[in-house]
């Protein structure tokens, strides 16, 4: 019954420190979040922006599952490792065979290229998801960093210009 209850305020203090880590950045409008999620090019070839769109989601290893240039839109995902073994660790020692962590996430990305006049306009939403060990969704929330889109458009703007120059 001790070790139960040393396991119990272990567990506490753990969970309040990492309660007092979480951060309270302001949140952004929904106005916001569009403007660093679309780009215009001077273009309206919906075909070669799609296709530079489809490159760079390749290139940083997203699988590709839907693409449909009448429509514009490309889905597409990527998965990753987020295990930390340090809390696969302590959440074993505390919970034993119950313990559920981090271990994977899943990122959807879905692009839509349209016609805007004698341009394309380029809007894309990056999502994350983490699953636990179990398979479970323990989160999903919208990728809203305006530096990782304006990473993704960076790569994007190069990918159109070496279509154009035939590199």
């Amino acid at each position: 019954m001790h070790e139960m209850k040393t396991h119990l305020i272990l567990f506490s203090v753990v969970a309040l420190i990492a309660a007092g880590c979480a951060s309270t950045a302001p949140q952004k409008t929904q106005l916001e979040i569009r403007q660093f999620q679309t780009r215009s090019y001077g273009t309206n070839d919906v075909k070669l922006i799609m296709k530079a769109v489809l490159n760079v989601l390749q290139d940083d290893g997203y699988i590709v599952k839907n693409a449909s240039v009448d429509l514009g839109f490309l889905s597409a995902t990527k998965e990753g490792n987020v295990l930390d073994k340090g809390e696969a660790f302590w959440m074993t020692f505390l919970a034993g065979q119950n313990a559920r962590y981090k271990k994977n996430s899943i990122i959807e990305a879905t692009a839509n290229v349209s016609e805007f006049g004698t341009d394309c306009r380029v809007r894309v939403n990056f999502q994350i998801k983490v699953m636990d060990n179990a398979g479970n969704v323990m989160d999903v929330r919208r990728i809203d960093d305006s530096k990782f889109y304006e990473d993704f458009f960076a790569k994007v703007d190069k990918g159109i210009f070496i279509q154009k120059e035939k590199l």
